[in-house]
Order: C-alpha cells, then sequence, then structure tokens
C-alpha cells in the first residue's frame, strides 16, 4: 500500500480590511473579509517540513492590506482578481489562487434631511459574496449574496405532494413564503461592471420571488435564477441555495377566533431546505463554485 498527498491548499483566512477613500470632506467606505487560498508545488513542505515554497499566510495578510492602500477596493470582485494574480504570476511555486471575500454593507448617516459626508451607519442588507480563482491562464468570477431574507405573505401555494403513512402536513392554497435567499452566479468572463451587475442581479433576485405565484419553493428558485440569466447575459450560472422558513397558522379556534391567514408561529427548524443551479444552455468551461 502506498501513501501520497493528495489535493492541499493553504492560506490566511478572514482578513478584516475596511477602506476609507477621502475626497475632500466626503468619504467613501468599503468593508471586507477576505479569505486566502494557495496551491501549487507544496509536496515538501507536506513531507519533509521544508519551507521553501511557502509564501507565509502573514504575508498573504499584509498583501491585503497594502493593496487595499495602494490600489483601493472599487468592488470585491475587482480586489480578488488583483490579489489573485499577484499571488500567482509572483511566486513560481504557486500555480492557482482562490480568493473568497464577504462585503459588509454601510450607509451614509442622514443627519436631518441631508447624508453625512463622514458618518456612516451599518447597514442592514444581505451580505455580499465574492469568490475568484486564478491559475495563472484565466480567472474565473462568482459573484453572489447571502442573509437576503425575503417573504411573501400570499401568492403561495403547496398541494398534490405525495402522501404515505408518515405524511401529516396538510394541503394549503395560500400561505406565507418566506426564505433566507443564498445565492452566487458565475461570470463567463472577468471584466464586468462589478458593482452595477451586483444591483441587477439583486433586483431580479427579487422581482422574480415576488412576481412568482408560486405552487413550491423550487418553482420559485427556478424563476430566480431564470430571471438573472435572461437580464445578465455575461452570468452562464446561478446557483441558489434557499431554506424554507416556515411560518405556520395559529388555531385561533379555542378562543373563538377565525385566523384567516393573519396570525403565524415562525418556525426556525427543522427546515425544509430547497436548492438548485439555472444554467445557460451554452456550454461553459472552468471550475464551477470550490
Amino acid at each position: 500500500m502506498s501513501i501520497t498527498l493528495g489535493p492541499n491548499r493553504y492560506g490566511k483566512a478572514e482578513t478584516r480590511v475596511v477602506r476609507v477613500t477621502k475626497n475632500g470632506n466626503k468619504h467613501d467606505l468599503r468593508d471586507l473579509n477576505v479569505s486566502v487560498a494557495l496551491s501549487g508545488d507544496m509536496e515538501d513542505v507536506h513531507l519533509t517540513g521544508d519551507n521553501g515554497a511557502v509564501l507565509p499566510t502573514d504575508t498573504q495578510k499584509n498583501t491585503v492590506f497594502a493593496f487595499a492602500k495602494q490600489y483601493g477596493i472599487a468592488s470585491p470582485e475587482e480586489f480578488g482578481l488583483r490579489l489573485a494574480r499577484h499571488f500567482v504570476d509572483s511566486q513560481p511555486t504557486i500555480d492557482h489562487a482562490r480568493v473568497e471575500i464577504e462585503e459588509y454593507a454601510w450607509e451614509r448617516n442622514v443627519v436631518g434631511l441631508n447624508a453625512h459626508p463622514h458618518s456612516f451607519v451599518r447597514s442592514g442588507r444581505e451580505t455580499r459574496t465574492a469568490r475568484i480563482h486564478y491559475d495563472g491562464n484565466k480567472a474565473w468570477v462568482v459573484s453572489g449574496l447571502k442573509d437576503l431574507t425575503v417573504l411573501n405573505s400570499t401568492g403561495s401555494e403547496f398541494h398534490g405532494y405525495i402522501r404515505d403513512q408518515y405524511t401529516t402536513l396538510r394541503e394549503t392554497r395560500d400561505r406565507v413564503l418566506a426564505t433566507e435567499v443564498e445565492a452566487q452566479w458565475r461570470h463567463s468572463g472577468d471584466t464586468a461592471e462589478w458593482d452595477k451587475s451586483y444591483e441587477i442581479v439583486r433586483r431580479c433576485l427579487l422581482q422574480a420571488f415576488a412576481d412568482t405565484h408560486s405552487l413550491s419553493l423550487q418553482q420559485t428558485l427556478y424563476a430566480m435564477g431564470e430571471r438573472v440569466l435572461e437580464t445578465v447575459s455575461d452570468i452562464v450560472e446561478v446557483k441558489l441555495a434557499l431554506p424554507n422558513k416556515h411560518h405556520f397558522e395559529v388555531d385561533l379556534t379555542p378562543f373563538g377566533q377565525v385566523n384567516d391567514n393573519e396570525v403565524f408561529w415562525a418556525a426556525d427548524r427543522p427546515y425544509g431546505l430547497i436548492e438548485g443551479t439555472v444554467v445557460r444552455s451554452v456550454p461553459t468551461a472552468g471550475p464551477a463554485w470550490d
């Protein structure tokens, strides 16, 4: 029996960098959490402890900070691409870089009727995400978001499903549909107006969720992914994970009251988890999501 080293990578996880861009009295803010993972000619360090091929993870952290100062942060995707290319192109022992980024949104603090030029309030919006791969020749960009909580108070049904001896769920023609959207979308290339593209995709997801009279959360998932692909031509795949945030109608008959889908209790677990990928029909090359 032979024992060999399998696929491996290493890097600096969760470097939190906040970049303030100053244009006179008016400031702009980007708040990122950056994780780097590198792979390449790393056999010796695993087998003998020889660190000659290793770029220290502390150096990777310092590079994030230095690049934030030198180049600014135009978008998570642009910043991640710049880092990934640097690590691969500058180090002969590194042949692949993966950069994962979360962005936390801030809004300007509104004082009276005016937005303060350098005071901010943490936004209640979702977390923006980006994952960038670069192998020395080609880059792949996966943008995304998570923690986008949405709810339709009507316009959702669930019936006609398999029933067996363990089924107790009642069919319904009118229910609350709520979920916490996690979405990732893969671009066909490595250039885009990243911020503009993000807002368009976010709007597509929200519009499709609101517009779809849903017979199942799976149907809604497909409609959301389809809307994105129909709207943004350079996106080739949309991957969605939609936990069903169940809202159950409360039985008010013991109190002599009729509950006409007005009072619910929200259950956090267990929950249904619906996952799926909507793909453009044209075949595409490159790694999908990892």
